[in-house]
């Protein structure tokens, strides 16, 4: 199941790799949440930790994640792995900022057919 959170960037950790090859990054994102925001801690994993590279603190971003959670030594763990991420400073189709534009042609109240 897909979750979506839009905030500001806090921090973005550097890149970690493990003995196993596994490579992980970790991004916290500021998410406004009445009187007190909210820094919630996002994980990108193998091929999506370069999602985070051209990435700044102070950015306004929306981001695609998915709950993950695991069981350890008889403790519970959650993660959110995020998959995508819009800057809302993007311009580009899907991103935030683009709108359609509608344009009547010209058409007046008497030329529209019903």
């Amino acid at each position: 199941m897909a979750y979506e959170l839009t905030g500001k960037i806090k921090l973005i950790q550097d890149p970690r790799t493990f003995d196993s090859g596994f490579t992980k990054r970790e991004m916290v994102v500021i998410v406004d949440d009445g009187r007190y925001p909210q820094e919630i801690n996002l994980e990108f994993v193998q091929d999506k930790v370069s999602l985070l590279d051209n990435l700044q603190p102070g950015q306004e971003v929306t981001v695609s994640f998915d709950i993950r959670g695991r069981e350890y030594n008889g403790r519970y763990f959650n993660n959110l792995q995020g998959w995508k991420v819009v800057s809302a400073a993007a311009d580009g189709p899907g991103t935030a900022g683009d709108q359609p534009t509608m344009d009547p042609g010209g058409f007046e109240d008497d030329d529209i057919p019903f």
